[in-house]
């Protein structure tokens, strides 16, 4: 069989978690199906980055997409598989599109611009694809209902979670120097924008007494302007740390060294952060709705994400309540365990089995 995926995503600098899902579930296709050969495809803004690293299998070749040249491509796959809900202009012999949200559709979470070209990519690849991953029932139930696809031709498949490795004490007390970040701190991952819900998360921080501090690790999103005027305004603004955008390794040791995840979200297709951090033994404070209640199963307090003193009690509670503070670790060490790259990658190859009449 010859698979042909949409890799664009998979490289960059700078990974989001769309691109974290495509760069691992890649490998782990690769390495769980090596009878079958996998043709990476890449759009033009990516494809010299792929060529200069070395291809993830001896079952992967590489090319461009939607490119004129690659008007015989649909004819040398069996398979296409968009893995983030847009198709290139060619028709397939058999399609797939992984939905990871419809979020921009079911929310004021980004420009109208943005809205219209997002909305357009999604339903033309609903439309033309033969089954579709969605990355959580939450985001299945979307697709359903703002799309009008059918049950039958979803399939959830779950992200895996690459555990945070652990660090000497020595490590990490002088990571912390240099950040200048030697207090007790409650640690954000994820883009300062409005879905975050940080302004309300910087309102219940601010009835937690110093020394406690708080970090947001994340580049700048939609209405970042006006989250950033409310921190400048916090009688807490001296305690919070906006760190931009963090590397892989920086945001391991933030895990490693925080007291707690507030990740009190008004809206998640998955919330991989929330799986990151329970594998680094970290307590986890997150929303009770959306894909949040799905991942965090009872491993976290689940908090209403509109009520700041509904998020602030259940910080204090996972910072000094050491019963529930044990609890949730133990819970989240165990939680994350069950969440790993090789299963999706056997549930999405079954998938394509079941399109192409073939076993595994």
């Amino acid at each position: 069989m010859k698979i042909a995926l949409d890799a664009t995503y998979s490289l960059g600098s700078a990974l989001s978690g769309v691109g974290v899902y495509c760069a691992r579930l890649i490998a782990a296709l690769v390495a769980a199906a090596p009878e079958w050969d996998f043709l990476l495809c890449y759009r033009s803004n990516r494809f010299f980055q792929a060529l200069a690293r070395p291809a993830p299998g001896r079952n992967v070749s590489r090319r461009l997409l939607e490119e004129p040249m690659n008007v015989l491509l649909p004819r040398r796959v069996d398979l296409f598989h968009g893995l983030n809900q847009r198709l290139p202009r060619y028709r397939f012999p058999r399609t797939i599109s992984t939905f990871h949200d419809l979020l921009v559709l079911s929310g004021e979470y980004s420009t109208s611009e943005f809205r219209r070209r997002f909305a357009s990519l999604a339903r033309d690849a609903a439309a033309r694809s033969d089954h579709m991953v969605a990355v959580s029932r939450h985001t299945a139930t979307q697709v359903e209902s703002l799309l009008g696809v059918a049950p039958a031709r979803i399939t959830v498949i779950h992200h895996g979670v690459d555990p945070v490795p652990e660090f000497s004490g020595e490590d990490l007390a002088a990571f912390r120097r240099r950040l200048r970040i030697e207090r007790p701190f409650l640690l954000h991952v994820g883009a300062v924008q409005a879905r975050k819900n940080i302004a309300r998360l910087v309102e219940a921080f601010e009835s937690l007494p110093p020394p406690l501090e708080l970090v947001l690790a994340g580049s700048d999103g939609y209405q970042a302007a006006d989250i950033h005027a409310r921190i400048g305004r916090s009688s807490a603004r001296r305690r919070i740390h906006t760190l931009g955008y963090v590397p892989p390794g920086v945001l391991e040791r933030l895990y490693r060294s925080a007291q707690v995840l507030a990740f009190p979200s008004l809206e998640e297709g998955f919330g991989l952060p929330v799986l990151e951090a329970m594998s680094a033994g970290l307590p986890v404070v997150t929303s009770n709705r959306s894909a949040l209640v799905e991942v965090a199963g009872d491993a976290a307090l689940l908090v209403d994400p509109e009520d700041p003193a509904a998020i602030a009690a259940a910080l204090d509670g996972a910072l000094h309540d050491s019963e529930e503070r044990g609890e949730l670790i133990r819970k989240g060490l165990a939680r994350a365990a069950g969440f790993r790259w090789s299963r999706a990658a056997q549930e999405t190859l079954a998938v394509y089995g079941k399109l192409l009449g073939a076993s595994r």
